[in-house]
Parts: C-alpha cells; sequence; structure tokens
C-alpha cells in the first residue's frame, strides 16, 4: 500500500493515483509545490540563472538528437533540483580557473518525454525505463560537456551526444590520451562535488539517492511560473 502525506492529497487527486508501472509521478503543479513545503531541497531551480556563465545546447527541443524529432517545446533555459544546481555550480567555477566551462545538452526531462524515448531503444543502457523512471525526471540527473571558454569550442571527448556505442563507455580506452584525459577530468570533478557518473555514457551524471526525489511530468511552462 502507497501512503502520501493528506496535505499533498489534498492537493490534487489525480496526482496520488499511481500509474500503470506504479509509479507516483507529479504531474501538477500544486502537488510538487506541497512537496517543496515539506522538503524545500526539492526546489526546482533555472541553471541558467543559477550557474553563472554556463552554456545551453538543449537537443530534445530541437531536431539534433537521436529520435531526429523535437521533444521539448523551443525553451531557453532548464531545470534541476537545488542539490543538483549548487553541486554544478561548484563544477563550473572550478572549471573556469581552468578557462573551461561547462555545456548542457539535457538536465530536468518531464516522465512522459522518457516514456517516448524508450520506445525505438528498449535498451536501458542507453534510454532510461519509464517502469522505474529516470533521474532525469527527478531532477537530478545532467547530460553535460566541457568547452573552452575562449573559443566557446567543446573539448574533444571522443564521442557526441547520444552515441550508442562501446566507445561512449567509461571504461572504453581505445581512444587518444587526451580523450582520454578530458573524460577523466569531467568525470573527476563531477564526483568531487558529489555527482555519480552512468558508466556507459561519458556525458550522464546524476546525484546518488535519486529516490528521494518525486518523478514528475511538469512542463517547462509549468517550471516557469513557479516561485
Amino acid at each position: 500500500m502507497v501512503v502520501f502525506s493528506t496535505s499533498i492529497a489534498t492537493a490534487g487527486a489525480q496526482d496520488t493515483t499511481l500509474n500503470k508501472y506504479g509509479l507516483w509521478v507529479i504531474g501538477k503543479p500544486v502537488v510538487f509545490q506541497q512537496t517543496v513545503v515539506h522538503s524545500p531541497y526539492k526546489k526546482m531551480v533555472n541553471i541558467y540563472q543559477f550557474v553563472p556563465g554556463i552554456r545551453l545546447d538543449l537537443r530534445y527541443a530541437g531536431k539534433n538528437n537521436f529520435m531526429k524529432q523535437i521533444l521539448y517545446p523551443p525553451t531557453a533555459t532548464t531545470y534541476l533540483r537545488l542539490p543538483a544546481a549548487t553541486a554544478l555550480a561548484k563544477v563550473q567555477n572550478e572549471l573556469k580557473q581552468k578557462g573551461l566551462g561547462l555545456k548542457i545538452w539535457d538536465a530536468y526531462r518531464p516522465y512522459s518525454i522518457t516514456e517516448k524515448m524508450w520506445e525505438p531503444v528498449k535498451d536501458d543502457r542507453y534510454a532510461a525505463n519509464p517502469a522505474f523512471g529516470s533521474g532525469h525526471n527527478r531532477g537530478v540527473a545532467v547530460d553535460l560537456t566541457i568547452t573552452d571558454l575562449l573559443t566557446g569550442k567543446e573539448i574533444d571527448m571522443g564521442t557526441g551526444f547520444d552515441d550508442f556505442s562501446d566507445s561512449a563507455h567509461h571504461d572504453y580506452k581505445k581512444l587518444p590520451g587526451n580523450v582520454l584525459a578530458n573524460r577523466l577530468l569531467l568525470r573527476t570533478l563531477m564526483e568531487k562535488y558529489g555527482f555519480k557518473a552512468l558508466e556507459s555514457e561519458w556525458w550522464h551524471y546524476a546525484l546518488p539517492e535519486a529516490k528521494k526525489y518525486e518523478l514528475l511530468d511538469l512542463s517547462f511552462e509549468d517550471l516557469k511560473k513557479l516561485k
């Protein structure tokens, strides 16, 4: 039996209903806000505003992605839970001292988008199974790379984003020394500030204990309106 707090349950009855996988997914802003009242660290923050100098190339807001279709409406920013955004800002600050910075390809992802992404892949090494949900849906996962601050160009990581091959794995070593060093730099800094790597994708990091955060299916417009 799943029991929800009275304050949350009364905020929106539909959001206390489990989906076909037996998961509770918050789709109503008012219900999400109730969770933040009880746990302020669950706040979702605009990372473009929160992390100075961060670059965004939100792949799912265009067609330059493995699905070859627009999955998000045009958006100028993306979101993460407060602890994830705080940790990301620390990574950015340390990279800045080296003349480098972060570029974000994806962060928060509505649960309904995860359902769409699963269909053509159905391989949990490369796409989240909606039966479990994703760290992206919980606002604690981010897909990113490093750029040169002077030129704005990405440093060489050996593959592009969403490369579903062994060469994107962290343990793949048949790569030039500078590529291995670049991947190690990203991993070292992300782990230093609390993120955990996904072994099959060099670009994907998430906070551990993701299940402390509810799955969300809030639109970017919903998040934009939240205070």
